[in-house]
């Protein structure tokens, strides 16, 4: 059932009570008086007792022959709406919610689309056979000839997912190719796999179907071009089941697309097309239009492995503007100063200071300014329940103290939109019933299926097992798995640690366990209270390690920063208190700054 989901006993039970349905326990099964799905039958005398799930695998079926449902609690909490957990839920988009979010193609399940002349002949002139056209179902629309249809249906058979491609296109003129919109993405031409063993997967739906022309089984392609993975958490166990992944992309100026982010995701299965084989064509419907059928079969099968990819010639490195990498600005300007721009990906940070001073605050702070800045993130917190973690946030987007009566239904509104699809939590309540995981896998997969790329791990001593006999080294694993995540895959990583120590001015060697915490960090920065000051709401910010360019704070100038205790906010101004205050518009669909009288209505007081 993947890697997400583990089935635990209690599930079945708790799907029993949540349906209303009497069972007993009948060796390793619990069985149901009643079917859920035929209900015994229709006629006078029900058969009784014909349905079981299986309380050591969580796989279900009923023993009626006119019923002879399959299936497992992932496929009944989907029928019935019952949830196996957050993460399960999110995951295998169980939730009321998710389901909504996507078109309902039901309608098609028995149903073939019928392949029209006008789709066959444009096959036939890009080389694709008509039984090739009619085992993937490609048609035109009921009313446009000139618009090809391409089907994408599950394993199952189920349509979810529909393309669309101008026959007529000209540049300048529309688009050429589209999709249904609100449709769950998934990979093209899944039903018709016939086998677990090597799956090729390619970028357009052209190039798939010639992968299948010239033979060759399990033939797929992405939805939305090279750069749209939103396919993956929906095709993670589809994709698991293999034993090998051929990628055949787009042969881009020397670069196979695919190549980079199906290899890091399924590193040890992956092969890559050779650019050889590409014989100067751009795609594999170029190479069977040009060169023929067995071109195609011999660049699937001289793929080679990229796990050698680890071994490089630096006349291969590319040439890199790191400062115009990608980066995550902290609205700190300061803080941005010192670093050359923010946070860049690849780094992993560590932000350490006196207990109770702020740390976890000023880490959700820049978590809100990464989703701000459209970084899909995944928070750890192991001190906070999920709830109050979420609370925090809240707080911080809205600029307001979050309680059940001064929250709106448009604040709610709001904040789902905001975190929709983009923030993510590791559910430490889990912690309770016996399932701790290995936390860096857990953010790996967070990264691979979720794209994630900015993770916070709040804080190191609670992601560890406290009866490590030697918790040194295992904070030294840790953090050296942080590190190497955070390059592997280009994110940024910020950890949360203690000190040893709790006076005024930290230094890298304060921080509490192993020196190879601050080793392996590419920032350090302390934080807590303006000791100094009688003003209970100033900060103080230091930036003590800096591998990139060197540059620190100073012992006597650190970054001054204010803590409005209401919101949960920190700024370097009190102003920008006011100034971070915004709203996301439906229409505008943009950050838009408040009003003089909304200003005027926040819940605490701003000194200029």
């Amino acid at each position: 059932m993947g890697d997400i989901y583990q089935f635990q006993e209690e599930d079945a039970r708790r799907f029993a009570n949540q349906i209303g349905a009497e069972v007993k326990r009948h060796g390793e099964e619990l069985q149901f008086k009643e079917c859920p799905f035929c209900h015994g039958g229709s006629g006078r005398k029900k058969d009784r007792y014909t349905f079981a799930i299986n309380l050591k695998s969580g796989a279900c079926n009923c023993k009626r022959a006119g019923c002879g449902y399959t299936g497992n609690m992932i496929t009944l909490a989907k029928d019935f709406n019952f949830s196996l957990g957050r993460d399960a839920d999110s995951y295998h988009k169980l939730s009321a919610y998710s389901q909504k979010l996507y078109k309902d193609f039901s309608a098609f399940r028995e149903k073939h689309m019928t392949t029209t002349d006008p789709a066959l002949a444009y096959l036939k002139s890009r080389g694709i056979s008509e039984k090739i056209a009619t085992r993937y179902e490609l048609t035109t629309k009921k009313n446009d000839d000139g618009i090809l249809v391409f089907p994408f249906r599950d394993e199952n058979g189920d349509i979810q997912f529909i393309k669309y491609r101008n026959l007529n296109f000209q540049k300048g003129h529309g688009s050429k190719e589209w999709c249904e919109p609100n449709c769950k993405p998934i990979l093209f031409g899944m039903y018709q796999c016939e086998s677990r063993g090597r799956l090729v997967i390619t970028e357009g739906q052209m190039d798939s179907l010639s992968v299948s022309e010239a033979g060759i089984a399990n033939a797929v392609s992405v939805p939305t071009g090279a750069n749209g993975f939103t396919w993956i958490p929906y095709c993670w166990d589809f994709m698991q089941a293999f034993q090998e992944i051929v990628v055949f992309g787009d042969n881009e100026k020397g670069t196979v697309t695919l190549a980079a982010e199906i290899s890091a995701r399924w590193p040890d299965k992956t092969k890559v097309v050779r650019l050889e084989d590409y014989k100067d064509c751009k795609d594999a419907n170029e190479i069977l239009q040009t060169h023929g059928p067995e071109a195609v079969r011999a660049a699937v099968q001289n793929a080679v492995g990229t796990i050698d990819r680890r071994i490089k010639k630096m006349t291969e490195v590319r040439s890199v503007d790191i400062m115009a990498m990608k980066t995550l600005k902290t609205n700190i300007s300061t803080l941005d100063e010192v670093l050359n721009g923010g946070f860049r990906v690849g780094q992993l940070i560590v932000l350490t200071g006196r207990r109770g001073e702020g740390k976890s605050t000023l880490g959700s702070m820049i978590g809100v300014e990464a989703l701000k800045q459209d970084f899909p993130s995944f928070f750890y917190s192991g001190e906070l329940m999920d709830f109050y973690f979420r609370n925090w946030m809240d707080r911080q987007i809205l600029g307001k103290e979050m309680s059940a009566t001064d929250t709106t239904e448009e604040d709610r509104l709001f904040l789902n939109q905001f975190y929709a699809d983009k923030a993510y939590i590791y559910d430490n309540q889990i912690v309770d019933i016996g399932e701790t995981e290995d936390i860096p896998r857990t953010i790996e997969k967070a990264i691979a299926q979720q794209g994630c790329s900015f993770i916070m791990v709040d804080n190191l001593m609670t992601a560890l097992d406290p009866e490590s006999e030697d918790l040194y080294r295992a904070q030294s694993k840790f953090v050296g798995e942080l590190a190497s995540l955070a390059k592997k895959y280009s994110v940024i990583i910020l950890l949360i640690a203690h000190p040893r120590k709790t006076s005024s001015n930290l230094s890298n060697d304060d921080i509490s366990g192993s020196a190879d915490i601050t080793n392996k960090a590419d920032i350090v920065l302390t934080y807590g209270r303006d000791q100094d000051s009688a003003d209970q709401d100033l900060r103080k910010l230091y930036v003590i390690k800096n591998r990139l360019t060197g540059r620190i704070t100073k012992a006597d100038e650190p970054i001054r920063l204010f803590f409005e205790p209401k919101s949960k906010r920190i700024a370097e101004k009190r102003l920008d208190l006011i100034k971070q205050t915004e709203r996301f518009t439906q229409d505008s669909g943009q950050f838009v700054q408040l009003t003089q009288e909304q200003i005027d209505e926040l819940p605490f007081d701003v000194e200029v």
